[in-house]
């Protein structure tokens, strides 16, 4: 005869699974998402991912292409055309250690050694911007440096535009420069060029920054560098000499 203890040991030996616990028995019942499911599907996504950037990258080498095939942009062209001397005055300061020959508003006067001079302009710079291109060119605004033998005298800023293609457009900027002290070294180079020479050479450099303008979007930025040296006479408040190259000097 079977008993109840004996009857028990049956049922736990015909069991298909061993029994489970109340935290292993609610894992089973929600099913859960498991790890490598969720591992998977995030390979999925950074991998559809890195092939859109793919394409977009590849597409844009495309448009490149056209662009350069079919359009063949053109460096942009930025020239000095023309300088108006509104005012130009050296004003020397002096010691007396020995005579010379100094300049105050272009008149030659006889005077002492000067320790230092006093440079004051005013004069207005027209830019011609040449876009010999198909396609449209947007401009940077600029800084360009005015100097007297590699010292700084003052900033002409050219604001930024847009131009259409294959059109000319004149930019008109201005520099003031008032009583700029030239020092000891450079002065007396200063007082002889405006009294004796009647002339005061001046250099124009700096870079202008433009972008081609296809489709709505812009090119990467190409410079084109301005670098001219001028010649201004005191006596005459006038200019006297221009010279500007592409990219540079050469003389």
């Amino acid at each position: 005869m079977t008993t109840p203890t004996n009857l028990a040991e049956d049922r736990h030996h015909h069991l298909p699974y061993p029994p489970l616990d109340g935290r292993r028995h609610r894992h089973y019942m929600g099913r859960p998402i498991s790890a490598p499911s969720s591992a998977a599907s995030f390979r999925g996504c950074c991998c559809c991912l890195f092939l859109l950037l793919i394409f977009v990258a590849l597409l844009a080498v495309a448009v490149a292409l056209v662009v350069v095939l079919v359009l063949k942009p053109k460096k942009p062209q930025f020239d000095l055309q023309q300088v108006a001397v509104q005012y130009l005055l050296v004003a020397p300061t002096t010691s007396s250690a020995s005579p010379t020959v100094s300049a105050l508003g272009g008149a030659a006067v006889r005077g002492a050694q000067p320790t230092a001079a006093y440079l004051s302009l005013n004069i207005t710079l027209l830019f011609l911007a040449d876009n010999p291109n198909k396609v449209g060119i947007r401009y940077d605004a600029a800084a360009l440096d005015v100097m007297y033998r590699g010292v700084p005298l003052g900033v002409a800023t050219v604001p930024g535009f847009e131009q259409p293609a294959q059109s000319r457009r004149l930019v008109q900027t201005r520099v003031v420069v008032d009583r700029f002290n030239v020092m000891q070294s450079d002065a007396l180079d200063l007082v002889r060029d405006a009294a004796l020479n009647d002339r005061v050479d001046l250099r124009l450099t700096g870079d202008v920054a433009a972008k081609i303008l296809v489709l709505g979007l812009s090119s990467p930025r190409v410079q084109v560098s301005v670098d001219c040296a001028i010649e201004i006479s005191p006596r005459k408040q006038s200019l006297t000499y221009k010279r500007c190259g592409v990219d540079g000097l050469n003389f």
